[in-house]
């Protein structure tokens, strides 16, 4: 697939590689000790196995945890609702709703919230289509079922635009990440299993 500008997609597996050297730069960034404010070095921890980030004055370790995403397929009329990137990574590409779940709420509250602000529905998170990390990704992504409970599809502030696609339609060859690739394949799996297609 060759995207163009005027699309303001950039081609899946570039757009991929710079998100992921991103998430690792990002790691390298954490340069001082939330516990005392001293240097971080990184050093091999025996007990661990692994190289950490150690404080080099009080010994603290520092870990770099992966963030929790959180997200859902909306179906209206039989067909599911993608909304296309604003932001990077991913510009220009097709996702289902969802973002980074904040301290203070339960993974489906954070799927609920991220669709209302990403494409205007109020929805209840069901059951889980899957659970989905990457070796080389430092986000965990879990994805729901919901029901839509109110609200009109619109484009909200990460959003150009929001689509419905019947299953036959669902742009593969422009999804946003490998999460999004594989959560749809797994909603439409379960729905065939289910004899349920909404």
């Amino acid at each position: 697939m060759r995207c163009t500008q005027q699309s303001g997609a950039v081609l899946w597996k570039s757009g991929m590689r710079k998100a992921v050297k991103r998430l690792r730069q990002e790691g390298c960034r954490v340069r001082f000790c939330g516990e005392c404010g001293g240097r971080l070095e990184r050093r091999f921890v025996a007990s661990e196995g692994r190289e950490r980030l150690v404080c080099a004055d009080c010994g603290r370790i520092t870990y770099l945890d992966p963030k929790v995403s959180a997200g859902t397929v909306p179906v209206i009329g039989g067909r599911v609702l993608l909304a296309r990137r604003a932001i990077e990574p991913g510009r220009g590409l097709w996702v289902y709703p969802g973002g980074y779940m904040e301290r203070g709420e339960t993974v489906p509250q954070a799927a609920e919230r991220e669709t209302l602000e990403e494409v205007g529905l109020k929805v209840r998170a069901t059951r889980p289509v899957g659970v989905y990390s990457y070796p080389d990704a430092s986000v965990v992504v879990i994805v729901y079922h919901c029901d839509v409970v109110g609200g009109e599809p619109a484009a909200g502030s990460e959003t150009l635009e929001v689509r419905l696609f019947g299953r036959d339609e669902i742009p593969w060859e422009e999804l946003a990440f490998p999460s999004t690739r594989d959560a749809l394949r797994d909603f439409i799996a379960q729905c065939d299993d289910a004899n349920q297609w909404p």
